[in-house]
């Protein structure tokens, strides 16, 4: 039944419409926050639709959920969360040349601390013909990069134990034991100086920060990217 059809009493609390003569309600009213808004999907323009569906749905094990055509151009939706209708949307019509960089990346993240599926995806990836596979570790991540069917670059990573101040990056060989892998990036850091600290610790502080903006008139807020306490390096 459509929503407009249900009865007020049976509509979820968001769909509820307006009281007459109300206005919508102000986030200035809870402080200054916004509403919670979630990134939730991204569309691209592709040239080569089937191959572009092709490489997501073998690589990422996404599922097409949706497919048709709107003002002439056909569209594909993608999805592997049955709770998003699509987390990729890829439509015909591309114009940029090949060698016109339009996205800096796409990135997909793992279960943490798990270098076991990396190397699973960074196989799969070279079964599927990719050849300019790249190894990052940056220290809060380790990731791979690689460029898809029409170039645009892919990241997919896994989280380490640790906040690292960024951008840092060092090559990361998969090769390498977990634990060496582990064991490396802990020295690496360490040896180099940059501020570092428990993720735990970090995502506390930044969390405090979130809260602090709620209070906080506009003028006054924390610089962003610089959670209290958190160029503090922990040994």
């Amino acid at each position: 039944m459509p929503a407009e059809d249900l009865p007020a009493e049976d509509l979820p609390a968001a769909d509820m419409p307006a009281a007459a003569g109300s206005a919508p309600s102000d986030p200035a009213d809870d402080g200054g926050a916004p509403p919670r808004a979630l990134l939730t999907h991204a569309g691209l323009y592709v040239t080569d639709l089937e191959a572009m569906v092709t490489f997501y749905t073998a690589l990422l094990g996404l599922v097409v959920t949706d497919r048709g055509e709107h003002l002439g151009r056909e569209l594909a939706f993608l999805s592997r969360d049955p709770s998003e209708h699509h987390q990729l949307v890829f439509v015909t019509g591309r114009r940029a040349p090949a060698d016109v960089q339009l996205l800096s990346q796409l990135s997909f993240r793992l279960d943490d601390d798990d270098l076991v599926s990396l190397r699973w995806f960074a196989r799969r990836a070279v079964e599927l013909g990719v050849r300019d596979l790249e190894g990052r570790n940056h220290g809060n991540s380790w990731s791979i990069y690689f460029s898809d069917p029409e170039r645009n670059r892919l990241e997919l990573y896994t989280a380490t134990p640790w906040y690292v101040r960024q951008p840092w990056r060092v090559p990361l060989d998969l090769g390498e034991t977990d634990e060496a892998i582990r064991e490396g990036t802990k020295r690496l850091i360490e040896q180099t100086g940059v501020a570092w600290s428990p993720v735990e610790a970090w995502r506390a502080s930044v969390a405090s920060q979130m809260a602090l903006r709620k209070q906080l008139p506009a003028d006054q807020e924390a610089q962003p990217g610089r959670a209290p306490g958190a160029s503090a390096s922990a040994r």
